[in-house]
């Protein structure tokens, strides 16, 4: 499935919309700053395939600090069955540069 940027990021949270939103940094990292979503450090993704197949037909979008991590989770759970996630393109890093200006 398609990436997805900030500026879409952030429509679909304003509109409510539903996705499972996860976010791949370390718990240190997401402890500092964190946009809301589940904290799921890239390391543990393989142990939570299980936990997470009930949300094969949800959209799951990733992030992390500037998108490389994500990429990589994201890979991870298309390698697995699923078919609807997206990674956010650069990351918190764009978010905070170009959303909260």
């Amino acid at each position: 499935m398609e990436d997805i940027n900030v500026t879409q990021l952030k429509e679909k949270m304003d509109a409510g919309e539903d996705f499972y939103f996860i976010d791949v940094r370390e718990t240190y990292e997401y402890a500092e700053d964190n946009l809301g979503a589940v904290n799921i450090p890239l390391g543990e993704i393989p142990s939570k395939i299980q936990e997470l197949k009930d949300l094969n037909a949800t959209e799951i979008i990733i992030h992390c600090r500037s998108g490389a991590r994500s990429g990589t989770a994201k890979q991870f759970l298309v390698q697995a069955g699923f078919k609807n996630v997206r990674n956010v393109l650069g990351g918190i890093l764009d978010y905070r540069a170009k959303i909260e200006k």
